[in-house]
């Protein structure tokens, strides 16, 4: 096969991603300091900049002193260009945010499900409704969206048409895209797995940002991880990798939601804690219906209950035996613990994470990484699906709503 030739469009695309990229991620910069850090010579680096000015992606950013010169000045991202959405595609409920390009959140909405297994046409109808309750609280118009990110249970296949398959849920193939179409949803639609997308937020923001090999897990109702090598998120030959939480813990052991028996998500996701510590009170759980609400409560507990300290431990240990996995899988440098779950039980929990991955993972690369807690909180899920329309804008260097207009 002849390789592709690099036209001066693709360059000038390149050129234009490249220091878009850079003033996201580290600006404000000025002209001279893009530069340097970018390897790209002062005159490209000076037109393209005029470029990104005319469109109104970046602007100047006030100014700092140089060396025995002219001050220089600093330019930054224009936070005002454009707003995103991030939505997090829970179990229990749906949560819509609402950002600038600076990814300051401006609203967010919070909408709960009916069911642990969620009908569809339900989280299309939720979603919808927190799409316009955020965009009128935000005080936007819906013009200025960039796009919708969304963190869904599952997997996320990417064809002429994009499917969730959530079997833990009973999802098969649900064209969620095509749904929220028929409710009037016109806006660039980006959909990934919550767990990928919660990964990409510690990754840019968070827990995991400067590291180029790392796994950020998520412990919540369900149980994923997001795996990075050499900065790029690992999905496999149809975007299923890092379905961590149905790799086997236990041969022949407990029912998990997927219809496999020794799932790690039957002995670490909410639902498995929680019957675990009800199985070992004979029966009785806590007085929370809700699924967080419970596992506050055990949590609570543990400093009065032997049987709820037990059961924590023991969470611990099936946390602390399913890294110990990955660390001798994919030798990471760094492993991000995130999920409400995973961060209700805390920092007490993760030293005992840490003392079970140690003795469960080989020495050396249990030796090379470090184990901590995610610190974009609860809302990672959603601060990472509003990235994927940020990313589309930073790998186009331009708008990529102008599909007609030259970014070359």
């Amino acid at each position: 096969m002849e390789p592709k030739r690099t036209t001066v469009r693709d360059l000038r695309r390149h050129n234009r991603s490249t220091l878009l990229s850079k003033l996201f991620f580290d600006g404000p910069l000025s002209r001279h300091e893009l530069s340097q850090l970018t390897g790209l010579s002062a005159a490209t680096v000076s037109n393209v900049t005029a470029e990104l000015v005319e469109d109104r992606l970046i602007v100047e950013a006030g100014l700092v002193e140089s060396d025995g010169g002219r001050p220089r000045v600093l330019l930054r991202v224009d936070p005002q260009y454009a707003h995103v959405v991030g939505i997090d595609v829970g179990e229990t409920g749906v949560k819509v945010e609402l950002f600038d390009l600076a990814m300051t959140r401006l609203a967010a909405a919070d909408l709960q499900l009916n069911s642990v297994e969620p009908d569809p046409a339900e989280v299309v109808a939720r979603t919808a409704e927190g799409l316009r309750q955020v965009i009128e609280a935000a005080d936007v118009t819906e013009s200025s969206v960039l796009g919708v990110g969304i963190g869904v249970p599952g997997t996320v296949e990417k064809g002429t048409r994009t499917l969730v398959h959530a079997q833990t849920i009973g999802w098969d193939a649900v064209p969620l895209p095509s749904m929220l179409r028929d409710q009037g949803i016109r806006l660039p639609l980006f959909l990934d797995n919550g767990a990928k997308t919660q990964g990409q937020a510690e990754m840019w923001f968070g827990a995991g940002r400067g590291a180029r090999h790392a796994v950020i897990v998520l412990v919540g109702s369900g149980v994923g991880a997001a795996v990075i090598t050499d900065g790029q998120t690992y999905a496999g030959y149809s975007s299923s990798a890092g379905e961590w939480g149905h790799t086997t813990i236990v041969y022949g052991g407990r029912q998990c939601r997927c219809g496999a028996r020794g799932c790690l998500e039957a002995y670490i996701g909410a639902e498995g804690i929680l019957d675990r510590y009800r199985k070992a009170r004979g029966g009785r759980g806590t007085v929370d219906a809700d699924e967080q609400a419970a596992l506050a409560a055990l949590v609570a507990a543990a400093d009065t209950s032997k049987i709820a300290a037990k059961v924590l431990d023991d969470t611990a240990g099936y946390v602390g035996a399913g890294i110990a996995n990955l660390v001798n899988l994919f030798n990471p440098e760094r492993i991000v613990i995130g999920g409400w779950a995973g961060l209700a039980m805390g920092e007490q929990w993760l030293e005992g994470v840490k003392k079970a991955t140690a003795e469960h993972a080989l020495r050396h690369p249990y030796e090379q990484t470090s184990i901590d807690l995610c610190k974009l909180g609860p809302d990672a899920v959603a601060v990472g699906a509003a990235t994927l329309p940020v990313a589309a804008l930073l790998d186009a260097g331009g708008d990529p709503r102008e599909s007609t207009r030259s970014v070359a």
